[in-house]
């Protein structure tokens, strides 16, 4: 059975009221490894509070743990980049120590310029040169954990055609024990935003590399942004059903699918979406019994 996984993100309102879900409903955490660290005068990574509260449940749980990053800037190419992302490594390499990562993912994408943080990923042109650039960066990660991968990420620009990225994803993780984890909203998100049909995307997808599926919701923006409503990827809503549709109908098109993770960011959780987040474990659990 495969199993299903929920995100674990610093937030003690999220935390608490989701305290029996996390223990009952879960079959697995992902953490964010960066969320829990900060940079001490010293201009060291140290563990946060947090860092010790997800150790002490895991120790607690003994349920297992994958990571899922935002920030290591696997498109990154400059010298600064290049120094940050040494101190991450090691930084990573403690933490793995801790909690025995099953695997660890991030964005495609840059999401640090020059050493600065962009807070979003930014897409990087779709050749060969961010192909290198970005395998250079799981090669790295995979001298810590040997299962490593990307996630397609959301983007309100493209340096190309969006349809394209599939075929990108796939020379990027073509590697031995490189892996895809296939962000379902974020492909609705996308398809809404860059008008293509979802279900092309997904038909592009090399899926016998997916080794995670993420299930999250978000929300449209505001007309008055821009004179035009954008779909955002922003985690703080109930999966919507297109999504669950797209669920049924690629999971069992994975051969290598070893986890499926519903996702909820920090300060979105209210009591009334506690029901809702346990019932969207189980249903995703039914989907796979299926």
């Amino acid at each position: 059975m495969i199993p299903v996984g929920l995100s674990l993100v610093p937030d003690v309102v999220f935390l608490d009221l989701l305290h029996d879900v996390i223990r009952d409903e879960a079959d697995y955490y992902e953490l964010a490894p960066e969320t829990l660290w900060f940079r001490s005068s010293s201009g060291a990574l140290e563990p946060n509070g947090f860092h010790r509260t997800f150790r002490e449940l895991v120790d607690a749980t003994r349920k297992p743990v994958v990571a899922h990053g935002v920030g290591f800037s696997v498109g990154g190419a400059s010298e600064a980049d290049a120094a940050r992302r040494t101190s991450w490594l090691e930084r990573i390499r403690l933490d793995h120590e801790v909690f025995h990562f099953g695997w660890y993912t991030d964005h495609v994408g840059v999401s640090a310029l020059g050493g600065l943080a962009t807070t979003l990923p930014l897409a990087t042109p779709m050749t060969d040169a961010a192909v290198m650039r970005t395998r250079g960066a799981l090669e790295a990660l995979q001298r810590i954990v040997p299962d490593v991968g990307v996630e397609n990420s959301v983007f309100y620009f493209h340096l190309g055609d969006p349809l394209d990225e599939p075929a990108f994803l796939g020379r990027v993780v073509a590697g031995p024990r490189c892996h895809l984890l296939l962000d379902l909203h974020n492909v609705y998100t996308t398809a809404l935003n860059a008008g293509f049909d979802p279900h092309a995307y997904l038909a592009r997808l090399p899926l016998d590399a997916v080794i995670e599926i993420h299930l999250s919701g978000g929300r449209d923006s505001p007309a008055a942004w821009g004179g035009r409503s954008m779909r955002l990827d922003s985690h703080d809503t109930a999966v919507p059903e297109p999504v669950w549709a797209l669920f049924d109908e690629v999971w069992p098109r994975c051969p290598n699918l070893r986890g499926v993770t519903l996702e909820r960011m920090e300060d979105t959780v209210t009591v009334p979406d506690v029901a809702v987040i346990r019932a969207e474990l189980r249903r995703a659990r039914e989907a796979l019994r299926r």
